[in-house]
C-alpha cells in the first residue's frame, strides 16, 4: 500500500511539472508574465529622464496621422519635444514643456495640452510608422507606432482643440 501510495504522489508531481512547463508559468523575477511591458496598442520608450507612455497614431480622413500618447520627465531639469517625424514626415505639432509645473505633454484625450499631426503621411491602419521624438537636452527617441483608425475610442482623435491649463 505504501508502495501504491509513493507512485501516486510521484506521478502527481511530475504531472504538475509537466502543466508548468507545457504552460510556460513559472514564479520569481524572472517569470514571463512579469516582464510584459506593452498591454495596450500604444508602444512605451525612454529617452535620458523622458518616458513615452501608450504612443500611437490614428489616421484623419484627410490622409493625415494624429499623435496619441503621453510624454513626462522624471528629472529635475526641464526638457522640450522640439520636433515629431512620423516616417520622414514632420509633424506639425505644438506641445508644452515637459518639466514639473507644467506636468507631462498629453497628446489627445480630455486633459490634451499638446498636439500633433502629420499631413500626408497616408499610412494603412494597423501599419508600424518609425517615430523619431527629438528633444531640447535628452537624445532623440525612436518608437514604432501602431496606426488605428479613427473609430471605437478614437473616434474623436483630432477633433479637439488643445484645452488651456
Amino acid at each position: 500500500m505504501r508502495k501504491k501510495n509513493l507512485k501516486s504522489a510521484i506521478s502527481a508531481l511530475f504531472g504538475a511539472l509537466l502543466i508548468l512547463a507545457l504552460t510556460g508559468c513559472a514564479a520569481g523575477p524572472d517569470a514571463m508574465t512579469r516582464n510584459l511591458r506593452q498591454v495596450t496598442d500604444g508602444v512605451e520608450g525612454m529617452s535620458g529622464s523622458i518616458k513615452a507612455l501608450n504612443v500611437l497614431l490614428v489616421n484623419q480622413e484627410d490622409g493625415s496621422a494624429v499623435l496619441v500618447g503621453t510624454f513626462v520627465n522624471s528629472g529635475e531639469e526641464p526638457d522640450a519635444i522640439t520636433s515629431i517625424t512620423a516616417n520622414g514626415v514632420l509633424g506639425e505639432i505644438s506641445v508644452s514643456t515637459l518639466d514639473e509645473p507644467s506636468g507631462p505633454a498629453i497628446f489627445e484625450g480630455d486633459s490634451k495640452n499638446s498636439s500633433a499631426r502629420f499631413p500626408g503621411l497616408n499610412a494603412r491602419t494597423s501599419d508600424r510608422v518609425e517615430l523619431e521624438v527629438s528633444f531640447a537636452n535628452s537624445g532623440p527617441m525612436k518608437l514604432s507606432a501602431l496606426v488605428r483608425a479613427k473609430a471605437d475610442e478614437f473616434v474623436n482623435v483630432g477633433n479637439l482643440e488643445i484645452m488651456e491649463n
